[in-house]
Parts: structure tokens; C-alpha cells; sequence
């Protein structure tokens, strides 16, 4: 087809355009002639938009400057959705411009219902009886992502990731054949190409294995979209906005498709490590360690505990790094309480994890890649398993090596 992407016949597809994509005047007007060969190629489209790159950091600094660190939660959200009504806006009179009727919508004119967490709402319904009536006259409705609004009539944002969950909540909505993720990047790769330069473009990905490669740190797709689009069954579809390709289609398992043990792997930098040392080894000692770093919002990913011959254990576990310095100030007192020997911390970790779902039927998949670090001395601090991934915790400074190690061990090259 014109847009070099799908090959679905007279089709309902549902893009999403983020930032990158609707960057400028020049490429908003390039989305709104990928938008017409698509129409021309037959198809139904509904197109969802991010504001325009870098639009909502500057609208956040406006409301800090105003409002402090923490503004209005209310008024923040008034003040962030307006960079997808300009957006909506634009891409409509391009549309137009091209001979095509097109519609702009905000989150609270088609109502996607949301609950009253302001900065981070969740979708619990959507109106889409506007949409369709729009697409039975063949009009492409614009509708502004990231948004919403409560039962109140509050405007709602929904936070990071929230274009890509307002497409694939879209596309559930209205049962479309597909929604397109239209970004900077032509795919899923096996790992980062900016550190992999042969890593090679994923033709297929399961809902599974990718939410495991967005929540360890891809970053082509947010996990609460991928979350949603596995739960309604939607299939995703991440393509380049600016050039042809066929992208990566994220879908349900087949049966009969055979697996490579490992499709990717994922890397974080975005990590901190905390040690409790000493600590009696009691029953609820862990809750008195990681009940308080609850109360402050901070989120624990990965969990160690070593006990001693003395009776003590010694209590590790990971935060990001952004809330590293709270939760070390946390701890001291915990620390005092319950009569720990000390804290220390370590902000200089990385996370790399494979990922995939032949992981299952393969033995042995560990032993090859704790052996594959450790060819390059690389010294794992911490693993975390579950059926389709093995994270491991290394210096920071290793964290390229160990990547480029594990890619070359599981033949995740583009010449495999």
C-alpha cells in the first residue's frame, strides 16, 4: 500500500503520531500525506497525536515557574492538554488542504472516560459514536492522545505513555484492524542500535515478550500500552512516520511459529541499588525495610536477601535512580529501628536483560548467559528470572559490554 506498511485490505487502522512525527509545520503536512495514501489505498483511518516535540516539557516548566514544583494537579492538566489541541488542530487543515474532510476532537468531546488521578488517569471507557459516525462519511477524526476527562468534567492526563494507550484504546474501542504506532524508529530491533550496530529488525513480537522489553527499557513502546493492547487483543504495528517499511507487528503467540530463545535484549541505566546490611533475620523484616519506601511512592524492582550463619541477613534490593537519594534518607531511620548494622547504596548499576518467549521450551538459557559475562569479567550483582527473561544487575560501566556479549551469544545479529 501507499504507506508501505500494512497489506489489510479496505482496512479500520487507528495511527498514532508522536512528537518526533509532528515536530513541525513541514512534518505535520508529511503525516497529513501518509494519512491520504492510506485513504486513497481504500482504508478507514483515525488518527491519534501526541503535541508537538518538546511542547509539553515547556508547557511543565510554565506551570513550575507558576504553580512551584508541584502545581495544581487540576490546573496541570488543563495547562498539558493544550499541546494536542494545537496539534489536532494543524493536522486537520493539512488533511483538509490535501481534499480530504477531517475532524479534530479533544479527549472530552468524543468523552474517553477516565478516573480522577490527574498526571496519571486510567481509561475506563470511551464514547466513540462521533468517531464512527466520522468514518461512515468518510471524514478522518484527529484525536488529541494523552487526554481525558473524569465523570466531574475535569480534564484528565494520562500521563507517560499516554498518546500510545489513547491509540490502542481507540482501536479497541472501535475494533479496528490494527493500530499503527507511527514513530522515529522503523521497528522492534533486538537490542538498542545505537549501541548493536548490526542489531537486527523484528518482523513479529509477541504482546508478551514486548511487555517485558518496554518495562526493562526499550523505549519504542510505553508498557501501559502494550498492557492494553494485549488485554483487548489489538494488534500493534510500530512503524517509521518517515520512510516505507513493514515495521514490527506485536501480536498474540502463534502455536506454530517456531521461537527464538531469545528475541531481545533490554537494557536500563536508569537504576539504583540499596543494601540494608546486618539485619535480623525475623519473620517481617522485610516488610519494616520496604513498607515505608511504599508510603513514599517509591518502587522496588528487584529483591535479594542474603542470610548468615550469625542470624543476619543482608537486604538488597533496586529503585530507580530518580528516587534514589529518598529512599537512602527513608532507610536511615528505618535502619535505627529495626537495629541494622548499616546502609549503603549504589547509583552506578545497569539493568540488561533477555527476553523471549522460546525461553520456555530451552534449558540452559541461563548458564549461557551468566557464561557469556563472564568471558568479559563481568561480575553480576543481582538476577531476577520469570518464564521469558533474566535480568542481571552489573556496574554501569559494563553495561554496553554485557549487552553487545549477550547479543553475539544468542546470534541476535542482522547476518545470523
Amino acid at each position: 500500500m501507499g504507506g508501505g506498511a500494512v497489506a489489510l485490505a479496505m482496512a479500520l487502522i487507528v495511527q498514532k503520531y508522536g512528537g518526533t512525527s509532528v515536530g513541525d509545520v513541514d512534518k505535520i503536512q508529511g503525516v497529513a500525506a501518509r494519512v491520504a495514501r492510506y485513504k486513497k489505498d481504500g482504508h478507514h483511518v483515525a488518527v491519534v497525536v501526541s503535541a508537538m516535540s518538546g511542547e509539553t516539557n515547556r508547557l511543565m516548566s510554565l506551570g513550575q515557574q507558576i504553580g512551584g514544583e508541584k502545581p495544581l494537579p487540576r490546573e496541570l492538566d488543563v495547562l498539558l492538554s493544550s499541546g494536542e489541541q494545537v496539534t489536532i488542530a494543524l493536522l486537520s487543515m493539512a488533511l483538509t488542504k490535501l481534499g480530504l474532510t477531517a475532524k479534530s476532537f479533544l479527549g472530552d468531546q468524543i468523552e474517553v472516560r477516565t478516573d480522577s488521578a490527574h498526571g496519571k488517569a486510567r481509561i475506563e471507557r470511551m464514547d466513540t459514536q462521533k468517531l464512527r459516525d466520522c468514518l461512515e462519511l468518510g471524514t478522518v477524526p484527529v484525536v488529541a492522545g494523552f487526554q481525558g476527562v473524569n465523570a466531574h468534567g475535569d480534564i484528565t492526563t494520562l500521563g507517560r505513555g499516554g498518546s500510545d494507550t489513547s491509540a490502542v484504546a481507540l482501536a479497541a474501542a472501535l475494533q479496528a484492524d490494527e493500530c499503527e504506532i507511527c514513530t522515529d524508529v522503523d521497528g522492534v530491533y533486538t537490542a538498542d542500535p545505537r549501541i548493536i550496530n548490526n542489531a537486527r529488525r523484528l518482523g513479529q513480537v509477541t504482546f508478551e515478550e514486548m511487555l517485558e522489553l518496554a518495562s526493562l527499557g526499550s523505549k519504542v513502546l510505553h508498557p501501559r500500552s502494550v498492557e492494553f493492547a494485549g488485554r483487548y487483543l489489538v494488534p500493534l504495528r510500530v512503524l517509521s512516520t518517515f520512510e516505507d517499511g513493514p515495521g514490527t507487528l506485536i501480536t498474540m503467540e502463534m502455536d506454530n511459529m517456531e521461537q527464538a530463545v531469545v528475541s531481545g535484549i533490554a537494557h536500563a541505566l536508569d537504576e539504583a541499588k540499596i543494601t540494608v546490611s546486618g539485619v535480623p533475620d525475623i519473620p517481617g523484616i522485610a516488610s519494616k525495610i520496604l513498607g515505608p519506601i511504599g508510603r513514599k511512592n517509591i518502587e522496588v524492582d528487584m529483591i535479594l536477601q542474603n542470610t548468615g550463619a550469625d542470624g543476619l541477613t543482608d537486604f538488597t534490593f533496586t529503585v530507580k535512580r530518580q528516587d534514589f537519594a529518598d529512599a537512602l534518607t527513608t532507610l536511615e531511620s528505618v535502619a535505627t529501628a529495626i537495629d541494622a548494622r548499616e546502609v549503603n547504596g549504589d547509583d552506578a548499576i545497569a539493568k540488561v536483560s533477555i527476553v523471549g518467549v522460546g525461553m520456555r521450551s530451552h534449558a540452559g538459557v541461563a548458564t549461557r548467559m551468566f557464561d557469556a559475562l563472564a568471558a568479559e569479567n563481568i561480575n553480576i550483582q543481582m538476577i531476577s528470572t520469570s518464564e521469558i527473561k533474566i535480568s542481571v544487575v552489573v556496574a554501569e560501566r559494563y553495561m554496553e559490554l554485557a549487552v553487545r556479549a549477550l547479543h553475539a551469544e544468542f546470534g541476535l545479529q542482522e547476518d545470523n
